[in-house]
């Protein structure tokens, strides 16, 4: 036992002999505890370790001091975590250096076909993705420049990207801030560019700061919680004028406008990590104990039971990408793809062990439950659409067919006349009695990436762009959602948001950062050349733009009217679209292939009886469809 408990302490530390690529710190003491005043300094054994030690770095007296908060979590100690984590130290040695070596040794040239169901790595369980230099045009020199621009640095390691680097705006608000959502495009752009440290950094950092004590309004984020952003502050060291230290300061959304909690930053951070894993080959990341608590946590907040019944994830408005009050609070699908493509991804990462067997239960069950309901019921096309026009209401009993109650006039005219005979896709959200029907791209994009979507549902979808080019497309792609909210609508959905006016930012606003993910979503259906003609429609304008945030009007003609410029998903948006295209192969580390236990699983739902009475007794296994 006393070997054991050594062993998990050099692991914790950092200090034994390891399986992973070289650390981030030279002095290999890896994110080391630190008590902070007031904090309960007797911790359980095995927790943590602390290191001080002084450095040099800009002509500043630097203290590093590395902090890794207890991965078994003992009970209550769950929360118990620092204000803010700091740290100054040298700068660490590369790991990008290591994984490529070892990926150029083992790679074979030969590329697999992405749907066959063999993942072809090379070898070493990482796709060939590092891109050859020669066909880069100057607009992605231009946009690998501004990239590394945004680049934020802790403790001299890159740890993310800024959400804008325009130098002519001087209302920064919280746009020089890393946030988690939009530094997933510049995380993926690095590892297709072989530059593996930033996104280990960002991984491992943004851990720490998952789900600690700072309240909103007096009310904890739940644990497991991720922030929607945090920020590196640089203040003077207590006791000494002539020192300083770096230290992350999160936003779990106590700051943000309307101070809503991220639902997606969670989803998003599995979704890197596995797509960190899958392009290096370097899986001692996800398996460490840290990391694995983290994606736990994360699961058990959004697995937690509740008073909803639906299989779906319940949300309020502006807990993702639209982050304003855009009438999405619900069941919005969005959130449901990103939901489905983490569990998918953190089923694939979790270690199996005993302590794991009833969260993967849960995690197995609700994949199926949830796949069976928006497959069903979030799909619209001409078909579908006829149907609910004939609906019937006010239907009771377990043999309903018009099971959420829906009235046939909530079909809008708009949607009756530009509803393609070949096409359809996934509505924006469902709830009792309400369907909204407006077409949202990231959701609709992400349930291709993830298999959410039927194959059959996600050529429909593209079928779908293709036939309403012009609207989804237009001028400079592409387009959050269609169509948008306007007059009396506006007014009561939005509450008159004077920044989401029709046609603007989130109320239909164009935003060429979602081209990466049509990207993805084309290259895995087999027809890039979507993807390759939204591209090309976008490097008409966007570097002569100033790679806006977002565009404005139907066709997206017009530079939003508060749209930051440099904004910098945008760039990284542009930057993988054109790096996944050049290498479709690399689209593998964001995919996920349709897992055949949940084909089955679906199928048998299918088969039997949807009319069949439900049992109350002797049910071993329940779905709730």
């Amino acid at each position: 036992m006393a070997a054991t408990s050594e062993t998990v302490l050099q692991v914790l530390c950092n200090a034994g002999p390891s399986k992973s690529h070289t650390r981030l710190s030279s002095n290999k003491s890896n994110f080391l505890g630190l008590s902070k005043p007031g904090f309960n300094s007797a911790r359980a054994k095995g927790s943590g370790c602390t290191k001080i030690e002084s450095s040099r770095h800009k002509n500043h007296r630097r203290i590093c001091a590395f902090h890794i908060v207890d991965p078994v979590h003992h009970g209550s100690n769950l929360n118990d975590r620092f204000r803010s984590l700091s740290c100054k130290c040298q700068k660490s040695d590369s790991v990008t250096d290591v994984v490529n070596e070892e990926l150029n040794r083992k790679i074979n040239g030969k590329i697999d076909p992405l749907l066959d169901g063999n993942l072809g790595t090379n070898g070493n369980g990482a796709f060939s993705s590092v891109l050859p230099n020669a066909d880069i045009d100057s607009k992605e020199e231009e946009a690998w420049e501004l990239l590394r621009a945004s680049m934020v640095y802790y403790c001299g390691n890159p740890v993310g990207t800024i959400a804008a680097n325009d130098p002519s705006d001087s209302s920064i608000l919280n746009y020089d801030q890393v946030f988690i959502r939009d530094f997933i495009p510049s995380g993926i752009a690095f590892l297709l560019k072989g530059e593996y440290d930033i996104v280990r950094n960002f991984i491992l950092h943004t851990l720490q700061l998952q789900s600690w004590e700072k309240t909103v309004d007096c009310h904890s984020p739940g644990q497991g919680l991720m922030p929607a952003s945090f920020k590196v502050r640089t203040v003077p060291l207590d006791g000494d004028d002539s020192a300083t230290e770096d230290i992350l300061d999160p936003d779990f959304g106590e700051a943000a406008i309307g101070r809503v909690a991220p639902v997606d930053s969670g989803l998003w951070w599995i979704i890197l990590l596995r797509a960190y894993g899958k392009c290096t080959g370097d899986l001692s990341v996800q398996e460490r104990i840290d990391v694995q608590t983290g994606i736990k946590m994360i699961l058990k907040l959004c697995l937690a039971d509740g008073f909803d019944m639906f299989p779906t994830l319940l949300v309020t408005d502006g807990s993702c990408m639209i982050d304003r009050r855009m009438g999405i609070h619900g069941h919005p699908l969005e959130i449901q793809a990103l939901f489905y493509s983490a569990l998918l991804s953190a089923r694939e990462m979790l270690t199996r062990e005993d302590a794991s067997a009833d969260l993967m239960t849960a995690l197995s069950n609700r994949l199926v439950a949830l796949s069976f309901h928006v497959r069903e019921y979030y799909w619209v096309d001409m078909k579908k659409l006829n149907e609910i026009y004939r609906y019937k209401t006010e239907e009771y009993s377990y043999d309903a067919v018009n099971k959420f109650n829906i009235y046939p006039d909530q079909i809008p005219p708009w949607l009756v006349e530009w509803m393609p005979n070949k096409g359809g896709y996934m509505i924006g959200n469902l709830q009792p009695a309400h369907m909204d029907f407006r077409f949202f791209s990231l959701g609709n994009l992400w349930s291709i990436v993830s298999s959410l979507a039927t194959s059959e549902q996600s050529h429909a979808i593209l079928d779908l762009y293709e036939a309403k080019w012009g609207e989804l497309v237009g001028d400079m792609p592409l387009k959050i959602c269609y169509p948008a909210l306007e007059e009396q609508e506006w007014r009561i959905i939005t509450g008159s948001d004077p920044k989401n006016t029709p046609w603007s930012y989130h109320n239909g606003g164009s935003w060429p950062t979602l081209l990466w993910q049509l990207t993805v979503a084309s290259i895995k259906m087999n027809r890039p050349e979507i993807a390759e003609n939204a591209v090309k429609v976008a490097e008409t304008r966007i570097a002569k733009d100033k790679w806006p945030e977002y565009y404005d009007t139907k066709r997206g003609r017009f530079i939003g009217k508060q749209a930051r410029l440099f904004q910098t998903w945008s760039i990284a948006g542009y930057i993988v679209a054109k790096q996944l295209l050049a290498n479709p192969d690399a689209a593998k580390m964001l995919v996920n292939i349709e897992d055949m236990e949940l084909v089955n699983a679906f199928s048998c739902m299918l088969s039997a009886n949807p009319r069949r009475k439900r049992s109350r007794k002797g049910l071993n296994q329940s779905f709730i469809i």
